[in-house]
Parts: C-alpha cells; structure tokens; sequence
C-alpha cells in the first residue's frame, strides 16, 4: 500500500512538474508573441506642429533665452535637419501640402484661408490621414486645420478634419481663429467645454492633455496622431506664471500693454510685454508649455511601451513674425519668401530605427513626409501625384544624398501681406536662389552657401544665372497649373 501511494505521489509530482514547466513555457511564448507583435506593428506615428515657430527658437537651434529641454532631448537622441522647407510662407498652404503630398499652386490653395472663404481643401484629395486610415491607422488630429472657411462666418462649404481621414477631431475650430485668447472659453470653437482643474484653463495645456490620452486610447494598434498647435501664433499669450519666469530672465524683451487692456490682466487678451520684439517673454512662455507636453508624449509612450515604435516629428508651418522674434541668421520671416519665412526647424525621432543625434543638410519640404510615410510603413502609393520624395535613407544614413532637384514657390497676393510679404515665387536650385517679385517684376538673386542672411544680391552680377531660373521657375508654374498672378512692367 505504501509503495502504491509513493508511486502515486510520484506521478503527481512529476505532473505538477510538467504542468509548472508547460505553464512557464506558455508564458513565455506569450510574452515573446506579444513582443513579436508589438515589433511588427507598424510605427505610430505622431506629427507636432507649431504655428509661426521661427527657425531659430529652440535651444537645438542655438536659442539662448527660450527653454526647451524636452525638443533638444528629442534632437539629440534623434535627426535635427538644418534645411527643411514650408511650401508656403503661410499657414494653410502649408497644410494643404503636408496633407496632399503636393504643392499648393497645383492644389490650388496658396494664402492663408479667410473665414468666409469659399476655397477648402477638396475632399477629392487622399489626404495623409486618410492614406493612413487605409492601412490600418486610427488617426486623430488635436488642434488647428484652417483649410476651410466656415459656416459660422458664411461661407458656402466647409470642410472640416472629419471629412478628410480623421476619426477623432478634439480642440479644432469651427470659427476663424485669428487673435484670439489662449484662454477657456476658446474663441474659435465656442462649443468647447473646460476639461482641467485649472481655474483658468490654458489651450497648450488642454491639447496637450488631449494628446497624451489619444494615446492611452489607441494604444493597442497603429495610430496617427496630428498635435497641430495653436500658439505661438500672435498675439501671443502665456500662461502669467511662466511669462513672470521669462520676464525675470537677463534680456527679456517689454513691451506696454495695449490700450484694450490698460489694467494689464495677465488673463486678458494684450496684456504686457505680448508685443516686445526680442526675447518675447510671452513667446518663450508659449514655447514651454508646447515643450511641456513633448515631455509628457514621450513620458506615456514609455509607461506604455510603445516609445521603440512611434516617430515623432516637430516642426512649424511657417517662420516667425518678425515684430515679435528674430529668425537670425536668416533674413525676414513670416509671409516673405525669403528663407526666415520658409525654412523651418524639424526633428525627426525614431528610436529604434533612426539615426539618434544626427545632423541632416540635404533640403527636404514638407509635402515629402506623404511619401517618407508611405515608405516607412510599407505602403505602395495610391492616389493622386506626389511632388514630395521620400527622405527616409537620410533618416537612417544622416550623410546621404536625396535625388538632385530644385524647390518652387508661388505666393501670388492682391496686395501685400500685412506683415510685409510680396506677391511673387522663388526657386532653390542648389545653393542658388532666385526670387521674382510679381508687384514690380523685381528679381534677386542669392548664393545660399556663402550668404544664408540673403543679404548680397547677385542678380546684376550674374545675370545668365537669372534668365536660366526665371525660365525654370516659369516653367514649373506652367507645369502644376499656377494661377494669381501677372508680372508688371
């Protein structure tokens, strides 16, 4: 009997054994498929852009007196490019070409969309979002679009995000958004309700917010998430404590309140200080609390395990206002097509297949994240003509070279922006650039390598050089359809 039972007690033994090591292995084979999985997925991705950010504003950049320790954590363990170009000098050409894959003369939106505007970016297009959708993404945009007029301020039609791929549209407009407080309740979409504890909620914080738990959301698969910025466009509004921490720093600009807000309520709309013209404390303010959520993004794509297969990228639609900011060393900024309103800072992080602290100089635009994407995921191109390239392989090889070619402008206006750009088009071939000022049929001319500050004009010392752009730059227009313009005598 006692045999009988040893034996037994043997066998049972050896089973839970068995069972132990079977239940270990099945664990373990668990865990390697949901890593496996998690390694295939393919990369989320999210886009953070900024509004009227100057080429020279994070530190990464050289900026002394802003704070943005999380972007240059981002440039240094990722690829930080020094000629990255907006297709427009303006806000919703850009868009349009960052959605299409095209440049906005053949798509046909080329100036900033007034609130009443009939134009929209047609839903004929696949848009960037919707080529995503197709492959699996769940897509959702945070914040601005201003690619459509609006029903609330009369216009025919509007097209809003959810009409061009997006799943979920949070804190994004229905009215014009232009001068506005950075305050709840939100000027430009009035429907919005007041989500944080703060007593005074602040936009920034609120998409910020809003960002990260998109993120929580949609963790389980592939996403693509649109953080569009509000600020730092004008007039510029930052949250009182953190202007009174970049007032107190040495250097910090002043300016007086304006008369609208002559009591100076740091609550209010033009309080002061919003105007100075260098080292703008409310800029820098702005800046940090758009810095502050790149922070937290990264923070919750740790905690989540998903910060070795997401890319982040960072960049602005145009260059900053120069009554506000300084995009030194390049000449002007905002609505010029000189290089402080179309060269931008951009900042590609990809952990696990980027390169991690590189420098790109190859030139690259905007309209070629479409097809950048489309490689890095696998997909094959369907849909409407690309004018953008992929730069994946500089992405991964800092020190290679993309297919030679040549960048075109057209920024046909009635008259000239407030700001003081000029009706024209420009053309970067090489380290030559020409622009050709439609108002007074004025050309110039510029050698970029020797004179990045556009300060030297070369156009009576090289004027064959002159007469080979203008017929390129001619030609181009004539090609993708240009329109808005005529050249006076």
């Amino acid at each position: 009997m006692r045999y009988i039972l040893h034996n037994q007690l043997k066998k049972l033994c050896a089973a839970l054994v068995m069972a132990a090591v079977a239940t270990s292995c099945s664990s373990s084979t668990t865990s390697q498929q949901e890593q496996q999985a998690v390694e295939a997925r393919k990369p989320n991705i999210i886009f953070i852009l900024a509004d009227d950010l100057g080429y020279s504003e994070l530190g990464a950049y050289g900026n002394t007196f802003n704070e943005t320790p999380n972007l240059d954590k981002l440039a240094s363990e990722g690829v930080r490019f020094t000629n990255a170009y907006a297709a427009a000098p303006v806000c919703s050409p850009f868009r349009a070409a960052l959605m299409t894959g095209q440049y906005p003369a053949r798509i046909g939106i080329t100036d900033y969309l007034r609130p009443d505007a009939a134009g929209h970016l047609d839903t004929a297009y696949v848009t960037m979002a919707e080529m995503l959708q197709q492959h699996g993404y769940r897509t959702g945009i945070v914040g601005k679009w201003h690619l459509s007029g609006y029903l609330n301020h009369n216009a025919p039609e509007e097209t809003l995000p959810d009409k061009h791929g997006f799943d979920e549209v949070i804190v994004s407009e229905n009215r014009g958004i232009a001068n506005g407080t950075y305050f709840h309740p939100y000027h430009f979409n009035r429907e919005i309700e007041k989500k944080l504890p703060d007593e005074k909620e602040y936009l920034t914080d609120r998409q910020n917010v809003e960002a990260v738990e998109f993120i929580e959301r949609n963790k389980d698969k592939p996403f693509f998430l649109y953080l569009s910025h509000y600020g730092v466009h004008t007039q510029l509004h930052g949250k009182p404590e953190l202007v009174d921490r970049f007032r107190n720093k040495a250097g910090a600009g002043t300016s007086e309140p304006s008369r609208e807000n002559a009591q100076n309520d740091p609550y209010k709309k033009f309080p002061a200080d919003y105007r100075a013209p260098k080292n703008n404390p409310h800029l820098a303010a702005q800046l940090y609390s758009i810095d502050e959520g790149v922070g937290m993004i990264m923070e919750k794509l740790k905690s989540l395990g998903l910060d070795e297969n997401t890319i982040i990228v960072f960049t602005s639609d145009n260059g900053g206002e120069t009554n506000v900011t300084t995009n030194a060393p390049l000449r002007a900024g905002k609505s010029t097509l000189y290089e402080g309103g179309v060269r931008e800072p951009l900042l590609v992080w990809y952990p696990s297949r980027f390169a991690k602290g590189a420098v790109v100089n190859e030139p690259v635009v905007n309209f070629d994240f479409y097809p950048t994407f489309e490689e890095t995921i696998g997909a094959e191109h369907k849909g409407q003509q690309l004018d953008g390239i992929s730069f994946a392989r500089v992405l991964t090889e800092p020190s290679a070279t993309l297919p030679k070619r040549s960048f075109y402008w057209h920024y046909p206006l009635d008259e000239p922006h407030f700001l003081g750009g000029r009706s024209g088009g420009s053309i970067r071939n090489g380290d030559w650039k020409l622009i050709e000022f439609f108002d007074k049929n004025e050309v110039q001319l510029y050698n970029l390598k020797e004179d990045i500050g556009e300060e030297n004009d070369l156009a009576k010392q090289y004027p064959e050089k002159v007469k080979e752009l203008q017929a390129e730059l001619s030609g181009w227009r004539t090609s993708v359809g240009a329109t808005g313009y005529t050249l006076k005598n």
